[in-house]
């Protein structure tokens, strides 16, 4: 449900706008991939009528691109073999590899962060001011394991042609990494909104390691309604199908309409 309603909300934002809505598949990350993930994750959209304007995209495909940006930036960049559990009480990165700028096997590759302050206005939460030396310092651009990190591959997939980024309040530190590193490697930068995340009771984060349950595909019309609610906008009780109610919700959409208060979700019934 919470995967659901941020796509959702994502869908009626750019619809409402007159934009285009599409689909990325983020699978980056092998070694945690799931079998059946991305069929799971198509199937619900496609059952909830959330298609794409586009074609489906996956980060996979989008390597060369990766490192092409990881060449640019690697004269700022340094080797880190730190481990997380050495860093665990550290706070934002402390610097402990920054004179390791020659290249040295089974490392990370880490940005040198400046310390200017900067802002920028999220749609829905407002201006927003960080310091990257003080919020989380240098950070990852290539693990240790070979592959690109989420911040580098996500941050040069948005900064090319995508005008718009929707997500849960959870990615929110996770923007100012990447608006850093599209700044540095000359791309776009998207308008960003970070909405609240749908919790369990005991206030974690409603997914898939918290053990939420799985949608039902065959109650699509009563997880959309449920959606809406939870993003203030609640339909009206018209026997819609599932186009009309998609296209009621994105001709009612108001981004600000959205409460600012987390959603505490409990057994779906």
């Amino acid at each position: 449900m919470g995967s659901l309603t941020t796509a959702l909300a994502s869908f009626c934002d750019i619809k409402s706008q007159g934009g285009k809505w599409f689909v990325r598949i983020d699978d980056i990350d092998p070694p945690r991939a799931m079998a059946g993930a991305e069929q799971a994750i198509l199937a619900g959209l496609e059952a909830h009528g959330l298609s794409g304007d586009l074609p489906i995209q996956r980060q996979s495909e989008h390597q060369a691109q990766f490192e092409s940006a990881r060449r640019q930036l690697e004269p700022e960049c340094y080797y880190c073999r730190c481990s997380r559990r050495s860093l665990a009480s550290s706070g934002p990165y402390p610097g402990n590899c920054r004179e390791f700028v020659a290249y040295r096997p089974d490392s990370a590759l880490r940005i040198s962060v400046d310390k200017a302050e900067r802002t920028y206005e999220d749609a829905y939460l407002g201006t927003q001011r960080y310091r990257l030396d003080q919020d989380c310092g240098d950070f990852i651009i290539w693990r240790r394991d070979g592959l690109v990190s989420y911040q580098l591959a996500t941050a040069v997939d948005d900064g090319q042609g995508i005008s718009h980024v929707l997500r849960g309040e959870d990615l929110l530190a996770s923007t100012p990494p990447q608006r850093y590193l599209q700044e540095r490697l000359g791309l776009t930068t998207p308008t960003y909104a970070h909405l609240p995340v749908l919790c369990h009771p005991d206030g974690t984060k409603l997914s898939k390691q918290s053990h939420a349950p799985a949608l039902d595909n065959q109650r699509a019309l009563e997880n959309l309604r449920q959606a809406l609610g939870y993003l203030g906008h609640p339909p009206p009780s018209h026997p819609f199908n599932i186009a009309d109610l998609l296209g009621w919700a994105v001709a009612h959409w108001n981004l600000n309409a959205v409460p600012r208060e987390r959603a505490y979700v409990g057994p779906l019934q």
